[in-house]
């Protein structure tokens, strides 16, 4: 993504999480940015974490934060998993012909304490 473009922690975006190996969350999907501002206005990487539709998380666990298509502005209830962190280069943030891809939706303010408790547990940080 071009750097002039700002991309802020609670943003969601669509990207492709290929290649993955194992139990790595891939293919198309949302990602939640929970990299900090100053970090995410550097030419750097962005640090996010993988969604999934909440239709295949039927539990909720501590280290997952549930959000509605409601509240988010997605197409369907979303889970992401706070313990599929990822570092991602900005490249993932455009087209391949470097379009940069637009924002699909936002974590409501409100909703950012739940995720620093997850990422505080995933993390094992006080």
């Amino acid at each position: 993504m071009p750097w002039g473009t700002m991309i802020e922690r609670g943003d969601i975006f669509f990207v492709d999480l290929d290649p993955a190996l194992g139990r790595e969350q891939r293919g198309r999907r949302p990602v939640l940015i929970v990299s900090s501002d100053a970090l995410n206005s550097q030419p750097l990487v962005v640090v996010v974490v993988a969604g999934t539709d909440a239709a295949n998380v039927p539990r909720d666990y501590p280290t997952n934060l549930r959000v509605t298509a409601a509240e988010s502005g997605l197409p369907r209830d979303t889970v992401f998993l706070c313990f599929q962190v990822r570092a991602l280069d900005s490249c993932r943030f455009s087209t391949s012909a470097g379009v940069p891809l637009a924002r699909a939706g936002r974590l409501p303010g409100s909703r950012l304490p739940e995720l620093e408790r997850a990422l505080k547990l995933v993390f094992d940080l006080t």
